[in-house]
């Protein structure tokens, strides 16, 4: 699939500039309402608004299945694209859990900044209690902050295993502080929009600002759980998994 996905990259259709162009057009009108919000030392909605408009301009008809819970929550997450960012923060103005190396990449590291992103380095193990403490301090603030524990995107047509070191901030949790599994489906057109194999962030890009017309995405939120139904953090990723999976109709 990767393969394929790459060879058509190579083909750009002027829509993918002109969706750029109108992405862009939006950031630059977004950037002073969103610094003046934060010279005030408060939480800009400005990230959240940007982000669900380049979804839009992206193609993406979002729809919320279920009730999200909307403040002190961590969403566990399927991952399948830089569309699931849109998706979410667009919906939601959840902050994530991303990796490190992200933050000095040119405009997407100010990007997700902007949103609080909680900066993670995966194979660091001396850092893992500073970086549970960034996450439970992201969490008491109130924006909801989503976490992808496969580690990476897949294809869509299977759920990776789930990793449970950072659930570990959550693990025991204050009594304000909710874990709610989260579906994303792409329905049958996953195997073009998922970020998978050796294809780059700017092939994907281009190939899915390619496209014609629009396509559905279906954010499913599950049942919140309670922490005290289970004996650890990796009771609670399986437990994710398996309902992420149910509702996905995959194994």
């Amino acid at each position: 699939m990767a393969s394929h996905s790459i060879a058509r990259a190579n083909s750009v259709h002027p829509r993918a500039w002109a969706r750029i162009a109108t992405i862009v057009a939006a950031l630059a009108l977004c950037i002073l309402p969103h610094l003046v919000w934060r010279l005030f030392d408060r939480q800009s909605p400005i990230a959240g608004l940007f982000l669900r408009c380049a979804g839009w301009v992206a193609g993406a008809d979002v729809t919320i299945i279920g009730a999200p819970v909307r403040r002190k929550a961590l969403y566990i997450a399927n991952h399948i694209s830089w569309l699931d960012i849109l998706a979410l923060a667009g919906q939601t103005k959840c902050a994530f859990v991303a990796k490190a190396d992200m933050k000095p990449w040119p405009l997407i590291g100010w990007l997700t900044t902007s949103n609080n992103t909680v900066y993670v380095e995966r194979e660091a193990r001396h850092a893992a209690h500073h970086q549970a403490n960034a996450l439970q301090n992201a969490l008491t603030s109130g924006q909801p902050v989503t976490l992808f524990p496969e580690g990476t995107t897949a294809d869509g047509s299977t759920l990776l295993p789930f990793r449970s070191s950072l659930i570990a901030a959550v693990t025991p949790a204050p009594d304000d502080i909710q874990i709610q599994p989260v579906a994303l489906d792409y329905g049958p057109i996953v195997g073009d929009i998922a970020w998978v194999g050796d294809e780059s962030f700017g092939a994907n890009a281009l190939r899915v600002l390619s496209r014609a017309g629009r396509f559905p995405v279906r954010v499913h939120f599950l049942a919140p759980l309670s922490h005290a139904d289970f004996a650890d953090r990796k009771a609670i990723a399986a437990h994710s998994r398996a309902e992420i999976a149910a509702a996905l109709g995959l194994r």
